[in-house]
C-alpha cells in the first residue's frame, strides 16, 4: 500500500479537503475533544500499547483529549503517566482535564515548551522512569519544532516513539481557512528533516508510517533504535 502513489495522492487530496471542514476537530476521547484524525488516534493507542512507555510527554494540550487518550491506555496497562505542556492552559480546559476520572495519571505544566525551566521539569520527570515517549504538537513553525526536537528528542528512550504532529502542512495547500504562522516550507516536516540530519538513533517507523493514509502526520512517527 505504501508504494501505491496514486492512492497516496488521493488520500492527500481527501486530507486537504477534510481539513477545510475542520475534520480533526470533530472527535473526542472519553468525553474531551481530541483534535486528531481518527487514524492517528488509533495508531497512537497502538504504539503506546506495544511500547508501554512509563511517561508520555506531549507539547500542546489544547482541550486535553489527547492527554486522556494516552492516560486511558496507560490505565489499561496499569503503569505510567502523562505530562502535558502548553503555553496557555485555559481555565475551562484545565478544569475539565482535572475533573476527568483519569486525571490521576495526568500532570500539566503551563509555559513555553522551549522555556529552560519547563524543559528542565520534563527532563526531571523523564529521569525517574525507564521508558519515555514524546509527542510534539504545539506551535508548528519550523524553528519552534526544531527547538522542541533538540530539547525533547533526547528524552525519548530506546525502543520508544517520537511523534511529530502535523507534518502534512508541508504537503497540503496553505491553510487560508485557518490563519497560522506556519505553512509550506515552514512547518514540522521541514523541522524534522533538518533535525534528522543532525540527530542520531532515530528512524521513521516503516510499518506505522506505511499504513497511515488519512493522517495529519505522514512520516512523523519515529522510533529510537539506539
Amino acid at each position: 500500500m505504501a508504494a501505491d502513489e496514486a492512492l497516496a495522492e488521493k488520500a492527500l487530496d481527501l486530507n486537504a479537503a477534510a481539513d477545510r471542514h475542520d475534520w480533526s476537530y470533530q472527535w473526542s476521547w472519553l468525553g474531551l475533544p481530541v483534535i486528531q484524525m481518527p487514524p492517528d488516534i488509533v495508531v497512537l493507542q497502538e504504539v503506546i500499547w506495544e511500547a508501554r512507555p512509563q511517561l508520555v510527554i506531549e507539547t500542546g494540550i489544547a482541550r486535553g483529549g489527547s492527554l486522556v487518550l494516552y492516560a486511558s491506555i496507560l490505565e489499561l496497562i496499569g503503569d505510567g503517566e502523562v505530562l502535558g505542556i502548553d503555553v496557555d492552559i485555559r481555565p475551562h480546559n484545565r478544569e475539565a482535564i482535572e475533573a476527568h476520572p483519569l486525571a490521576r495519571r495526568i500532570r500539566m505544566v503551563e509555559g513555553s515548551s522551549l522555556d529552560e525551566q519547563v524543559v528542565a521539569r520534563a527532563r526531571a520527570a523523564a529521569g525517574q522512569v525507564e521508558r519515555v515517549m514524546v509527542v510534539l504538537d504545539s506551535n508548528h513553525a519550523h524553528e519552534h519544532v526544531l527547538g522542541e526536537l533538540r530539547a525533547y528528542g533526547p528524552l525519548v528512550t530506546v525502543g520508544q516513539f517520537l511523534v511529530v504532529a502535523d507534518t502534512f502542512v508541508e504537503q497540503i495547500p496553505l491553510q487560508e481557512h485557518r490563519q497560522r504562522e506556519w505553512g509550506p516550507g515552514n512547518n514540522p516536516a521541514t523541522a524534522l528533516r533538518a533535525w534528522l540530519d543532525e540527530a542520531e538513533g532515530f528512524e521513521p517507523d516503516p510499518f506505522v508510517n506505511a499504513k497511515l493514509l488519512l493522517t495529519a502526520s505522514p512520516g512523523g512517527y519515529l522510533r529510537r533504535v539506539r
